[in-house]
């Protein structure tokens, strides 16, 4: 069979796997099935059954568009989710709680939360559930919340009025007057109850989720992590609070202001607390770490005052959730190392990291009757969920994505490091294209990544994706340059208060060594960015004299550091930048590609969202405007409805048609083949 490339609208054709979450047995494990249909212009969301002790995936839903976040009761009868459906003629207004037996049936709504249902987990009973809402604080009882958003549905207007400090997040503005809530839903009857009502608590206002709080053992109790503040910020520090569920008595387990503290897991006896801890007060690069509080000795069974980071010695970042072992032994959970993700066991009286599951990245992951089950992918392929068990070999437990992807050649790629910024190693990423002869000549294309506090490499990007990018004939380069996570909080944090600085000499040193091998094409070299990525390529068009690179693309990228203010993270930007723009606006302009745009001379393609909240549009707009009159050779792609991300299948195939044209518009091509001299 005459192997092919892929291609935009393949990439478009694999089948998405979300997190996957086992059968208290370990027998089963549910997860989410993404499918998008490029002539639709959408895609759809089911739940689907997966076995760890052999069999075919089994499809559980078929009626929802967007069923999500599957997880089955305590008991193994129920699986959980949540959804926008019509039911019996009524369509939700706002997502619900629905419940199917993982044996099959229709799936049925629990109950009707006016305010819709964010995120949910199962009390250990499977006889209620805590979930989070979105509701008007000031409000009592479900029949307020259903009429107040009634009243707020049929307004005329469409003025947005805030007195907030943070009033959108990423690609949203936050809910006008309303804020998110823990709430206890009763399975059978449907009835709720708010757990804050009445006392001015709130779960973060950043995308709250089930990492947000966890439920005790004896299902007495809800732990949850809340910003104590009064002034809600992006970068607010949290606390970590309990609350009687029959009482509604709240407790302040753990609260300092120099640390931010969240996701909160209570061990199986429910005598030791776990959560996630960075030091605030130290430096707004501290890395999350691994802490736990325990409850004193004797009858009274409190917890205690004093609360140990336990992984204060271990030089990585964690990543929520986080998972007891079964014995109380351990936590697991997932944090990066130099460009993978694996699944990690922390020991807590040795405190020491072991790797459980070893990187690509992994996605997601649970454990259940010592059962371990992944959601993981590489650079060489998309996520797969397997089932791992102690002293066996992985077990695949689906095969959605093999007959699209067996026809392909992805080529090859490997990991490499070299001499960067300060003397110190830096690692990058190659992909090279189906079928690379290293004695012909290739383009050079830098891929660099956003953050910059991130260090992909072995993974599968549905947007940039690299192996895609290579089959376009391209070298790809993928730079973990100084700044980036999973190498040490010293080397991410090498960057602050000096943006652009070392990771300019990484990327540049990373040309160098592309440059020097005997495949490599001196003229057809090309930057590419999006994010910090973005702001990368547009510093280097100010900094990296012409001829250098052939033609940028900048996606979503900063470029004026002053208008940046408009952004959702104004809060970060003194942290980051050594100054507020109104102290030291030289400082703030030393760190802006905006302030050297009379050197810029690259061609450059410019692509932006309106609905990017974290980078606004016009930061796009104006480097635009800015290039076209300095008469530099410039194109604009700008989408009314995407945002920091392009997510919609035909507008993803238009970022991909120009984003190639645009490097094949400014390709001198091939380098002449050289002809011996005449005899």
């Amino acid at each position: 069979m005459a192997q092919k490339h892929l291609d935009v609208d393949t990439l478009w054709k694999i089948e998405r796997l979300g997190a996957p979450h086992l059968s208290p047995d370990g027998a089963q494990a549910v997860c989410t099935l993404s499918r998008y249909d490029m002539e639709e212009n959408k895609g759809r969301v089911s739940l689907w059954l997966l076995s760890t002790l052999g069999g075919q995936p089994r499809q559980l839903t078929h009626c929802g568009d967007k069923d999500g976040q599957p997880r089955f009761s305590p008991r193994g009868d129920l699986i959980g989710f949540v959804a926008k459906r019509e039911q019996e003629g009524h369509k939700d207004e706002e997502p619900q709680f629905y419940v199917i037996p993982p044996d099959g049936g229709e799936a049925r709504r629990v109950g009707e939360v006016a305010t819709g249902v964010t995120a949910f987990k199962w009390f250990p009973d499977g006889k209620r559930i805590a979930l989070v809402s979105w509701v008007w604080p000031t409000l009592r009882g479900a029949a307020a919340q259903a009429k107040a958003l009634k009243e707020y549905k049929a307004r005329k207007v469409t003025g947005y009025a805030t007195s907030e400090a943070t009033y959108r997040y990423w690609d949203h503005f936050i809910p006008e007057g309303r804020v998110p809530h823990l709430l206890v839903m009763d399975v059978a009857t449907g009835r709720t109850v708010d757990l804050f009502e009445g006392t001015g608590l709130e779960l973060t206002r950043m995308d709250p989720d089930a990492n947000a709080f966890d439920i005790s053992p004896d299902g007495r109790s809800i732990a949850f992590a809340h910003d104590p503040a009064p002034v809600k910020q992006v970068d607010g520090r949290q606390a970590i609070a309990e609350v009687d569920v029959r009482t509604r008595k709240v407790s302040e387990l753990v609260r300092d202001a120099a640390w931010d503290l969240s996701a909160p897991a209570y061990s199986p006896e429910g005598d030791r607390l776990a959560f996630l801890a960075s030091h605030q007060g130290r430096k707004h690069t501290m890395p999350r770490q691994l802490a736990v509080l325990a409850r004193e000795a004797g009858p009274a069974a409190r917890w205690a005052r004093d609360w140990e980071v336990v992984s204060a010695q271990w030089d990585h970042e964690l990543n929520a959730p986080l998972r007891w072992e079964e014995d109380g032994l351990a936590v697991l959970f997932t944090a990066e190392d130099k460009g993978r993700t694996p699944v990690w066991r922390f020991d807590l009286a040795d405190r020491r990291a072991e790797v459980l599951v070893p990187g690509g990245t992994v996605g997601g992951f649970d454990k259940q009757a010592g059962t371990l089950v992944t959601l993981a992918d590489t650079a060489g392929h998309p996520g797969r969920i397997h089932a791992h068990l102690a002293g066996e070999a992985p077990q695949r437990l689906e095969r959605f994505n093999d007959t699209l992807l067996a026809p392909l050649a992805l080529g090859q790629h490997e990991e490499v490091w070299f001499t960067g910024a300060l003397g110190d190693k830096v690692q990058m990423w190659v992909f090279y294209p189906p079928g690379f002869d290293r004695k012909k000549k290739y383009p050079i294309l830098h891929t660099i990544h956003g953050g910059p506090h991130t260090g992909p490499g072995d993974l599968w990007h549905y947007r940039w994706n690299w192996k895609l990018f290579a089959a376009q004939g391209y070298v790809v380069v993928n730079v973990n340059y100084h700044g980036s996570s999973g190498f040490g909080h010293a080397f991410l944090d090498s960057i602050t208060h000096r943006w652009g600085e070392l990771e300019l000499q990484d990327v540049e040193a990373a040309t160098d060594w592309m440059l020097s091998q005997p495949w490599a094409d001196k003229r057809r070299v090309f930057a590419t960015g999006g994010s910090y990525g973005g702001f990368m390529v547009a510093w280097m068009n100010g900094h990296v004299p012409a001829g250098r690179y052939a033609a940028y693309v900048c996606h979503a990228g900063c470029f004026d550091w002053t208008a940046m203010f408009a952004d959702d993270a104004y809060a970060w930007h003194a942290k980051e930048l050594g100054s507020w723009y109104w102290d030291d606006p030289a400082r703030v302009a030393a760190q802006s590609p905006h302030a050297f745009a009379g050197a810029m001379a690259t061609p450059t393609l410019v692509i932006h969202g309106a609905l990017d909240y974290r980078v606004p549009d016009q930061q796009g707009l104006a480097y635009y405007n800015t290039l076209k009159a300095r008469g530099v050779e410039a194109r604009l792609l700008w989408f009314p409805d995407e945002n920091h991300w392009i997510l919609k299948p035909r507008n993803s195939r238009l970022w991909h048609e120009e984003f190639f044209g645009w490097l094949a518009a400014h390709d001198p091509g091939p380098r002449p083949a050289r002809r011996r001299p005449a005899a």
